[in-house]
């Protein structure tokens, strides 16, 4: 955990979203099942959380700005900094409509450690991390691999457990799903909201028994 947070926008202490992640060289096909994520998770009464980074990250962000969601930016730099150049609008759009939260001194500047630190925030942020698409060496599995170590379920698509090694490896993993449409997308985002209640209601029979 970060030892503060800078923020602009409106923060919030129940803040239930999940993280729409991936690679920043972005396919037509993963544009659109992000910008169909986000959407979902804004029908769902859900917050969307991505990095600000181009590609997958830009495109849920815009998706859930445009469908009148709330979408909260986690940025590898400092609060003051517009990082990358092309998402400076994008980024003060967000701080009005949404949230842009930093652990980084407001002028500290993109490293190369930063944006990994990011990650983990955003991990433990969100209520599960969803990765779109993502390369073999995609900074994107740092954060499948710690929202796994912090207890965060896993949405992956059969493209990146098809296309990488690390996400075969991870699909392994508890707490995981693998999905192929939009459809099992949904399911799969059901599953993890409603996990909580099922817990209850078990425990509540076994306390009942």
């Amino acid at each position: 955990m970060p030892p503060f947070l800078f923020y602009e926008g409106d923060l919030r202490a129940d803040d239930d979203g999940m993280s729409v992640v991936g690679s920043r060289a972005i396919t037509e096909r993963g544009r659109a099942f992000a910008q169909a994520t986000a959407e979902f998770l804004v029908s769902e009464g859900l917050t969307v959380i991505a990095g600000l980074a181009e590609g997958i990250d830009t495109a849920a962000h815009r998706a859930a700005l445009d469908a009148g969601g709330r979408t909260v930016a986690f940025i590898g730099t400092g609060i003051s900094r517009r990082y990358p150049a092309k998402n400076a609008a994008l980024q003060e759009e967000i701080a009005q409509r949404g949230l842009v939260l930093s652990q980084f001194y407001p002028d500290a500047p993109p490293t190369k450690s930063s944006f990994p630190m990011r990650n983990a925030s955003m991990s433990g942020y969100g209520l599960a991390t969803i990765v779109i698409e993502a390369g073999e060496h995609s900074g994107t599995r740092i954060q499948a691999r710690l929202a796994g170590e912090h207890g965060r379920p896993v949405i992956l698509t059969s493209d990146v457990v098809e296309s990488t090694q690390w996400g075969r490896a991870l699909a392994a993993a508890p707490h995981v799903s693998v999905v192929s449409n939009l459809a099992e997308m949904q399911d799969a985002v059901r599953s993890i909201r409603s996990a909580p209640d099922r817990l209850n209601n078990a425990l509540g029979a076994l306390l009942a028994s």
